[in-house]
Parts: C-alpha cells; sequence; structure tokens
C-alpha cells in the first residue's frame, strides 16, 4: 500500500521538525531570546558586540551560545580567573606574612637600631590590621625606637605605575599601584560634614597623616543634594614631603554626612606617615626617617602578622570588586609559583601553566594585572563559561562561589533585580568599564538547576547593556 503525496509531505515535515529538535538539543540555542534582543537594540548596541553562554552544569552542551568565542575585554569579570586560580593553587586558608625586624638590640623598652617593616604582598593589611601589628610590638615591651623606619618592598619587582594612566584619576584608591608593603589602600578616607548652623562644611581625615594638607574653600547650601562629588573641585598637588588635596565648589546641607577616598602619598610617604602616627598614638615614642632597604641578613624577628585567609581576601575582591586587592593577588601568584621577585610576567606564565594542568586552553586570554582594570585583557564568553564550569566542579566551589555577589542581596549586585523571581538566587560578578559591561556567574533556576550564565559586551553604548543583562538572567531562572 503506497502512501499519497500529502501523506509523505506530512512525514518529511515531522522528520525535519524531530531532526531540527535534536540538533538544538545538541548545540543549544544560537539566537538571543526576545526579550534580550529587544533590550539589546534599545539601547543601540548591535549583537557582533556581544558574548553570550548559557550552560547547565549538569550537561555537556550550552542552552545558549552567541559570539561566544569573540576575543572581548571582560572588565572585572576577569578577577574570577585570578581569584579561582589561587584558591585552587594555595588553598583557602592561606595566609600571607608580614614581618616586624630589627638589625638593632632592645635594652628594656628601648629599641637601639632600624625598625624594618618586610613585606609579602598582603592584599589587606588595613588600618586595623597594621595598628595590631604595631600593639603586637608594643605588647611585646617596646617602646622608643632609635632609628629609621626601614620598608623591604623588594617582593615585588614591577615596573613604576602612573596611577592616572588609566582614566586620568590618580587620586581615586582603585588606581593605586601594588606594592609589597602595601597599607591600607594607601587610601585617605574624608568625611565631608555639613553643620546648617555655622554655615560650613567640616572635612575629616582617617587617618590625619600630617603630611597631607586640606584646604577647605567649599561652600555649603541648601540645594538638592544630586551628584554631590560633581559639585565639589578638587585639586591635589604633591612632592616628596607630603601632599595637598584643595577642595572649592559647593555642599549641599541635604546630602547629610558623605565619605569618599583619595589617594595622594608614595607608598613610602604614606606607611611612614601611618606608622608614626599609629606608634605615638599606642605611647611609643619615633622620630626618625624613613627608607627602603632589602632586610639585611643578621636582622632578627621581632613579630610577624598573618593575614585573613585567602577565602576571606576572595571575598572582599569579588564582592566589591576591589581592583587593588585583585591585582595584588595576581602578583602574589608568580611569585609564589615561579619565586620572588613578583611581576606580572611571571603571574602571566604561572596563570597559563596553571591552565595547561587543569586541561583549559583559552587561546585568545590575555592577561595584564588580573583585576579587570585594563584595556588589554582579552577572554571569551565561552572560554569564561569553562573556567565557571572548572569551579563549579572543584573542591573549592563552595568558597569561591560564595565569594560573589549574591543577586539583590548584597556587593555589586545588591541594588539590581530585587523585585524579579531571580532575587537571592545567582552568584552573578560584574564587571564594568567605559564601553563594558559583564555579568558572569551561576543561576539557581527555578527547577533547581544550576546553570552558568556569561554575558560581555563591548561597544560605546555598553553602558546601556544592564537591562539585557538583566533579562538574560531573568531567563535563565524561568526557562
Amino acid at each position: 500500500m503506497f502512501c499519497s503525496n500529502r501523506a509523505r509531505r506530512i512525514a518529511l515535515a515531522l522528520l525535519c521538525c524531530c531532526l531540527a529538535t535534536i540538533a538544538v538539543a545538541q548545540t543549544g540555542r544560537t539566537q538571543l531570546p526576545p526579550a534580550i534582543a529587544q533590550a539589546l537594540t534599545q539601547a543601540g548596541i548591535p549583537e557582533s558586540a556581544v558574548g553570550v553562554y548559557v550552560q547547565d552544569v549538569n550537561e555537556e552542551r550550552p542552552v545558549l551560545a552567541v559570539g561566544d568565542e569573540r576575543a572581548l575585554n571582560p572588565a572585572s569579570t576577569i578577577k574570577l580567573l585570578t581569584t579561582f586560580a589561587a584558591l585552587d593553587q594555595l588553598g583557602p586558608a592561606y595566609q600571607w606574612t608580614t614581618e616586624v625586624l630589627s638589625n638593632g638590640t632592645v635594652q628594656g623598652d628601648v629599641l637601639n637600631g632600624d625598625l624594618i617593616l618586610k613585606g609579602s604582598g598582603d592584599p589587606r593589611m588595613t588600618l586595623e590590621n597594621f595598628w595590631l601589628m604595631l600593639r603586637g610590638l608594643r605588647a611585646r615591651g617596646v617602646r622608643e625606637i632609635r632609628g629609621d623606619l626601614v620598608l623591604d618592598r623588594s617582593y615585588f619587582a614591577i615596573p613604576e605605575i602612573d596611577p592616572a594612566g588609566f582614566d586620568n584619576e590618580p587620586t581615586r584608591p582603585y588606581n593605586t599601584p601594588p606594592d609589597a608593603l602595601l597599607v591600607n589602600f594607601k587610601a585617605l578616607g574624608l568625611t565631608f560634614l555639613p553643620d546648617s548652623e555655622r554655615r560650613a562644611l567640616r572635612i575629616v581625615a582617617e587617618p590625619a597623616l600630617p603630611q597631607v594638607q586640606i584646604v577647605n574653600n567649599v561652600v555649603l547650601d541648601n540645594a538638592p543634594c544630586g551628584d554631590w562629588i560633581s559639585r565639589l573641585k578638587v585639586a591635589s598637588s604633591g612632592d616628596s614631603a607630603g601632599a595637598r588635596l584643595s577642595f572649592n565648589g559647593n555642599f549641599s546641607a541635604a546630602c547629610g554626612e558623605k565619605t569618599r577616598s583619595y589617594s595622594v602619598l608614595g607608598h613610602t610617604q604614606y606607611v611612614h606617615g601611618v606608622f608614626t602616627l599609629l606608634w605615638r598614638e599606642l605611647g611609643g615614642t619615633f622620630s626618625g626617617g624613613v627608607r627602603d632597604a632589602k632586610t639585611p641578613p643578621d636582622a632578627r624577628r621581632l613579630i610577624a602578622h598573618q593575614t585573613q585567609s585567602l577565602s576571606e581576601i576572595v571575598r572582599d575582591i569579588n564582592k566589591y570588586s576591589n581592583n587593588v586587592m585583585a591585582r595584588q593577588l595576581y602578583l602574589a601568584l608568580g611569585a609564589i609559583a615561579l619565586g620572588a621577585p613578583a611581576s606580572p610576567e611571571k603571574s602571566g606564565r604561572a596563570i597559563q601553566q596553571w591552565l595547561g594542568e587543569r586541561r583549559l586552553a583559552f587561546p585568545e586570554l590575555v592577561m595584564e594585572n588580573g583585576s579587570g582594570l585594563s584595556r588589554m585583557e582579552r577572554i571569551s564568553a565561552r572560554s569564561m563559561a569553562r573556567l565557571l564550569l572548572a569551579a563549579q566542579r572543584s573542591p573549592v566551589m563552595p568558597e569561591f562561589i560564595a565569594s560573589m555577589p549574591l543577586v539583590a542581596v548584597d556587593g555589586t549586585m545588591k541594588k539590581r533585580l530585587a523585585s524579579a523571581d531571580v532575587a537571592g538566587q545567582a552568584h552573578i560578578k560584574t564587571g564594568s568599564l567605559s564601553g563594558v559591561r559583564t555579568i558572569a556567574g551561576y543561576v539557581l533556576d527555578g527547577k533547581g538547576r544550576t546553570t552558568v550564565v556569561v554575558c560581555i559586551v563591548n561597544h560605546a553604548q555598553a553602558g546601556g547593556a544592564q537591562a539585557a543583562q538583566d533579562a538574560l538572567l531573568k531567563w535563565v531562572y524561568a526557562r
């Protein structure tokens, strides 16, 4: 019995549909879902400027892959590569040590000789931690130091970095260059306190360093608060003796108390100033100078300070996208793997060796400083997703995922998608530069599946990409 032509056409159509369904299941979707495509169109961003990759961690093929092999600038999402490599190689409990030594002798409570601070690249020597280290030295009986402060910063060997080189914002702490003896991110925190009764603005510095002169010519007014930062006119200057920060413009009483950090001193100046201030507050005596030098062989350790664990360091880096800490960590990877002193070249080689050991080939990868504060760094959405899949299957998975911002809850995702179903259901690292917007991380979808999501946008209109990226997270959650 022969089939009619109409029956054969129906059978052929069904077969084609079946084959198409199988092909989609095997290769994944290669077109952006309508809501995402529409959001990109409205932002003026062509699909050719985008790389997207979505994959269920329990599947072998992507759910969605569009422009996923393009080598794009990942901005701060490259921190995921730096931090996963560190957790995997060093372990979550790894700690840095800063040593306090001397080439002199202690008689009673007097140190007759120089006090040496030897750094090893601690990414998080905050003001509080530095104070605790000095307090420990005081507790060991040292009160008066009859010598100089010697800073051993030789663990890093990096070229001079112009803090204005990236975006012409040299006083912003995120542009602070790495240093083996980095203290408090070399930052000066200024609190702006409006006093309506006196019709004046107070500016309070922490730490209050005598090397920094603050000139306050700000006029207090009653305008709406708005963009209070742009209404302040800031000028800075400095030399080997110190720095000057001059404030002009206006500040609104409606703003209330505001805080902003600045970086205006060199590393050596800053450490000297903070050390002298805190040592005197602790009841110590010190009137010596400061110089950079290597620790002499006969120096004796007086005390050693250890950081928080690497898992805590990584959390600060990824939750709040701390560029300075990421750069410190990146350099440490090279020094630990290939020997001190640290250098960007060693770190690049160490990362490539580690990727090779994990059988992760990213031929398009370009690393400069591991923080994303770079116009050179490149990776594809597919490679970033493969990295995330490897991390999800690794022993350090809990520490790694927990370090990333939780959507609508904390970090750089705290104010996004608060009313969406995906709120609280995704750990997403963000990245932002002029012309770059990125997201990368994990979504626990509505059916309990863990899905890797990466979206990288490189375009002049990338600042408008947030709606499309939020739509992608919603789509993954609801798929």
